[in-house]
């Protein structure tokens, strides 16, 4: 079909007053406001001499996540690397020309290969940071095993349970996603594949789930019931949840953020959002944290905390940072203060999105 496009395009001989009975007389004609302007001659000698020199045509790939039924986000491949699919959800990874490989499942963004760290610090250091002495982590999803990475940073932490529905997703992550692989290979790490229950309790419980979604696998996992007769009875005295609350931007944080957020503070005594900015996602992301005791944001503690427990250096937290994420824009904090939606599987929120890839639109 491009082959005949291009024949066809080719074989064009733009001009005016053609008369093939005319004498072959030569003609200039001006063609303006191009990335080519230039001056040509209309044939009327040889058409292998004066036909359109046009460029190679390129066809070039493109993944597309619809963010909303009229706006979509793009993003130019160098190749789809992987493609897997579960009883539960698609997986695809993905080369991107500007953000490295990224992992889509469900035809939505998950992480980038260049920004992810902003993702998973924050997820997962404010919470162990703020509890006085984690030594047991409980991550419900995290499949891709960044959030394993950052965990295993802290060096007193001496249990960690990965609890995963989707072997496949876990699998396709640990094959293919390779900065990784060290913290899959960790003998503190434990990988349960099952719906996160269990008498087992923790001092930090970390929610990386995928977002809630029309027909999703993970959306009874946002609720306020799940919330206090699976997740709260897991948790230790003291112990903190925290867990991804989607997109936290001024026009995206009241598709689910603030109804997280609300319901938490159904649950729990001790409530705090926080944001950051994440460029793949091309928006501001949220986190909940949650406890029955105190969360003290004190950027001095903070730190010394980062300096005695933390192996390596951060690349985006420090103190200061995780303290100023939890300040909210005046937008954001009406929001979060007059929300009233509660999250139950009869009253659910859910996120928009789909993905298509290649110029055959096939959905991710």
């Amino acid at each position: 079909m491009w082959c005949l496009l291009y024949a066809i395009m080719v074989l064009y001989v733009p001009f005016h007053g053609f008369n093939e009975n005319s004498d072959n007389n030569i003609t200039e004609e001006e063609v303006p406001d191009g990335p080519h302007d230039q001056r040509i001659q209309s044939p009327l000698q040889d058409a292998e001499t004066y036909r359109w020199q046009l460029p190679l045509l390129q066809i070039e790939q493109w993944f597309e996540e619809q963010l909303h039924p009229d706006l979509k986000l793009s993003f130019a491949l160098n190749s789809v690397l992987h493609r897997s699919t579960s009883a539960f959800q698609k997986i695809a990874l993905l080369d991107t020309k500007h953000f490295g490989k990224v992992l889509v499942i469900d035809g939505k963004l998950q992480s980038a290969e260049r920004d992810e760290f902003i993702y998973h610090e924050s997820l997962v250091h404010p919470a162990l940071l703020l509890h006085h002495k984690p030594k047991t982590v409980y991550i419900m999803g995290g499949g891709e095993g960044s959030t394993v990475r950052e965990v295993l940073k802290h060096r007193d932490i001496e249990k960690v349970v990965m609890c995963d529905i989707d072997r496949v997703v876990v699998d396709f992550c640990r094959s293919h996603l390779t900065v990784n692989q060290e913290a899959f290979n960790n003998e503190k790490l434990e990988l349960v594949f099952n719906d996160a229950k269990g008498s087992e309790k923790f001092d930090v419980i970390i929610g990386d789930l995928a977002d809630p979604l029309e027909g999703g696998p993970c959306n009874h996992l946002y609720t306020k019931t799940f919330y206090e007769e699976v997740l709260k009875p897991k948790l230790n005295d003291s112990g903190i949840f925290v867990t991804q609350g989607s997109l936290a931007g001024v026009l995206t944080h009241k598709e689910v953020f603030t109804s997280i957020y609300n319901t938490l503070k159904h649950v729990f005594k001790y409530v705090v959002a926080y944001t950051a900015h994440v460029p793949s996602f091309v928006d501001t992301c949220g986190w909940v944290l949650a406890s029955d005791e105190p969360l003290k944001l004190d950027v001095e503690e903070l730190e010394i905390r980062i300096r005695e427990r933390i192996r390596g250096e951060l690349q985006y937290l420090d103190g200061a940072s995780i303290a100023s994420s939890t300040i909210m824009n005046k937008t954001l904090h009406t929001s979060l203060v007059n929300e009233t939606h509660i999250y139950t599987e009869e009253s659910a929120r859910f996120t928009h999105g789909r993905g298509i890839f290649g110029n055959s639109q096939s959905e991710i």
